[in-house]
């Protein structure tokens, strides 16, 4: 008690925590400040570790000595350092309806021992990423949702232990996601654009010093895989019999793929990571099964939660799991699906017909509590159901508990309503065919939300494309991302509003306090 930093002192060295010739040393600063120092030293360079320590003084001069090394490692800093091309899948791997999700793959060959190996990697639409037959990482929805024509987000994955001597493979599966998936409520797709596409290089750093840039080109081969459809209102159609094992290891026969093709996107409009990273966070296990009047199986998770269920079967090949999603049960105590609107919310699944078959799906979310078991080919047990529940990755930060289990519950609910409506952006709902970053809403549960989880990251990135998005004439969309008049021409006019437009202002001066 009663102390207080009178000063700091931070070092910056490149490559190796060797601070003898630092390319940052603040000196001594004569402040209290400790936190949001901005690095002032030699400009940074990409694709390098940085480690620093600090020390500090208190108030009566006692010095604290230096910390132990922390570090951060730099992205591709300038556009023309990808040297890889946008590439899309060139015909024969989607269905009429274009909603089936494109593999993508490719070889390459490691011929020296590795030191380091990172992969920079987006997508026009949404991606995710193997590497020899293994998921690389753990974030779902990657790149994310931005105002795509102007800021769009690339990941970086550390895959040196990956990598291995010889003949590896890359592969990536593609969906729909915000950007020509389904958005808004009159049914409109392609918003943002009408391709799939993907930009990935990867470099490899080897233990003599050497370097290769693996670049993402139009040697790449694609197919039609067994996702026939996963758009994030809708749910996700998958054929387990049209898998192909191994399609991601070295030796898998590629012949019968199609080949992919370059297309001109802009790159420099590519940004590091800025969210928090949307993550399986937990999961639920149902409280019971219920028979219905009308005599259908619906399964009761307890909770109203957003993400998915992921199940358990076994049955003979091409019969099906289909399972419909809703919040809550009509009078009659069947599922009720009006609330949701057009949002299909239903997953089907088509089984290959082995021993047991597991499946969760890659390019979707629910809003749901109960799950209809439309079909199924088994006798439903419940401990077959789990319920993945999935959020942006922000910490808690604030707690509330009282002698009051009314008070109590009303804070449950908050903090579950955050975690349905923070999937990368500020949603105002998490289930029915709308789920778009409301101003108004973001700027009016702000506050609440910082008392919660740290949502720095979170609203920094949404600012951002409030930014992008604003008008040249101040005016702030109702919507950020600001979709509402390319997905809505015919119903929306974009006006500024008090309490939507003030997001501008309330939702920093809230971060900043």
């Amino acid at each position: 008690r009663n102390v207080m930093q009178s000063a700091y002192q931070i070092q910056v060295a490149a490559d190796v925590p060797d601070f003898n010739n630092p390319v940052w040393d603040s000196g001594k600063v004569l402040s209290d400040q400790s936190s949001n120092v901005e690095y002032k030293g030699k400009p940074l360079e990409s694709r390098t570790c940085y480690y620093y320590r600090v020390q500090v003084w208190n108030g009566d001069s006692s010095q604290s000595g230096w910390s132990g090394p922390a570090s951060w490692e730099t992205g591709l800093l300038k556009a023309e350092e990808w040297i890889a091309d946008w590439i899309t899948p060139d015909g024969g791997t989607d269905h009429s309806d274009g909603t089936s999700c494109p593999f993508i793959r490719n070889r390459f060959v490691i011929h020296h021992e590795v030191q380091k190996a990172r992969i920079f990697v987006t997508a026009l639409g949404l991606y995710e990423l193997h590497l020899n037959g293994e998921r690389v990482g753990d974030w779902l929805f990657t790149p994310g949702w931005t105002s795509y024509n102007k800021r769009l987000q690339y990941q970086t994955y550390h895959v040196t232990d990956l990598v291995q001597k010889g003949e590896n493979v890359v592969g990536v599966i593609l969906g729909n996601g915000w950007y020509k998936g389904y958005l808004g409520w009159e049914g409109k797709n392609n918003t943002y654009g009408d391709k799939r596409a993907l930009l990935l290089q990867m470099h490899v750093t080897y233990k003599d010093g050497r370097e290769d840039i693996i670049p993402l080109d139009n040697t790449w081969k694609a197919s039609c895989g067994p996702i026939l459809m996963s758009e994030i209102y809708h749910g996700e159609t998958y054929d387990a019999r049209k898998e192909e094992n191994n399609w991601c290891l070295p030796g898998f026969d590629d012949t019968k793929w199609h080949k992919t093709m370059r297309i001109n996107h802009a790159k420099d409009i590519l940004m590091a990571q800025q969210n928090v990273p949307v993550r399986k966070i937990e999961e639920i296990k149902p409280i019971g099964m219920i028979q219905t009047p009308k005599g259908k199986t619906i399964i009761d998770f307890g909770q109203n939660m957003v993400g998915w269920v992921k199940f358990k079967v076994k049955g003979p090949r091409g019969s099906k799991v289909i399972l419909k999603h809703a919040e809550v049960l009509d009078s009659d105590g069947e599922l009720y699906a009006d609330n949701i609107r057009k949002a299909g919310q239903t997953i089907e699944y088509i089984l290959k017909g082995t021993e047991e078959e597991c499946f969760q799906p890659h390019f979707t979310f629910q809003g749901f509590r109960y799950v209809l078991l439309e079909e199924y080919p088994d006798i439903p047990q419940v401990e077959n159901f789990t319920g993945v529940v999935i959020h942006s990755d922000m910490a808690p930060t604030g707690k509330f508990e009282c002698s009051s289990q009314m008070i109590n519950r009303l804070q449950h609910n908050i903090v579950w309503g955050q975690k349905g409506n923070f999937l990368d952006v500020p949603t105002d709902c998490p289930q029915r065919d709308e789920r778009l970053g409301w101003t108004g809403d973001a700027q009016v549960f702000a506050r609440t939300a910082c008392f919660n989880m740290n949502t720095a990251l979170f609203f920094t990135k949404w600012l951002g494309d409030l930014k992008a998005d604003q008008l040249d004439d101040g005016i702030v969309p109702h919507v950020i991302p600001s979709v509402v008049q390319d997905a809505l021409k015919s119903e929306f006019e974009i006006t500024s509003a008090c309490g939507w437009s003030d997001a501008a202002v309330i939702v920093p001066w809230t971060l900043y306090l």
